[in-house]
């Protein structure tokens, strides 16, 4: 049973994007101390998950229910948006993509807010469970920006100060590199 002191064990070579994806998730909020370590998703569900793709990982209960009133944030929006383009809309993708939507209200990189070793990694996780979303991705544009300009979309706001990306002046903020260590 994992708490707050505990680490959750570091990355095995050939380790399933997905489980290394939700043990981050956890491990960002065990150590951050935030609750509930996956929003909106029952912990007897998370647990059977868990069980399924990290055996023998366990966590103390997931204290206080969620509803997507509670902060005001994008997070009901963005976890719609990860499950209409969820390519296998099974246990395990349905509890990713409320990891996803979790993590994408943390204040640094996605990547490093889902406990991942690299914006790679966290790529090559979209592009697997995600294919058609991030094929969307066409200029690499950060992740969680990449979101937003999506829910944006979707919502009929504009967001860019220029007619195209490449020419505002706030293309260094989308596009640069990430660095960081997460």
């Amino acid at each position: 049973m994992l708490n707050p002191t505990d680490k959750l064990p570091s990355v095995r070579l050939g380790e399933d994007l997905r489980a290394l994806a939700l043990r981050g998730v956890i491990g960002q909020a065990l150590k951050t101390g935030r609750q509930p370590l996956i929003r909106g998703f029952p912990e007897e569900r998370l647990q059977a998950v868990l069980a399924t793709l990290c055996p023998g990982t366990r966590f103390a209960a997931n204290p206080g229910a969620w509803t997507p009133d509670d902060d005001g944030d994008e997070f009901a929006d963005l976890l719609d948006l990860l499950l209409e383009h969820l390519a296998l809309p099974d246990e395990s993708g349905i509890c990713l993509c409320h990891a996803i939507a979790t993590a994408a209200m943390g204040s640094d990189h996605l990547w490093q807010d889902m406990g991942l070793p690299s914006r790679t990694a966290l790529s090559d996780l979209l592009r697997e469970h995600f294919p058609a979303l991030a094929a969307k991705n066409v200029g690499d544009m950060k992740w969680k920006k990449f979101f937003y300009r999506q829910l944006c979309e979707r919502a009929g706001v504009p967001i860019c100060k220029a007619p195209h990306c490449a020419e505002c002046c706030d293309r260094a903020l989308c596009f640069g590199p990430e660095e960081g260590s997460g």
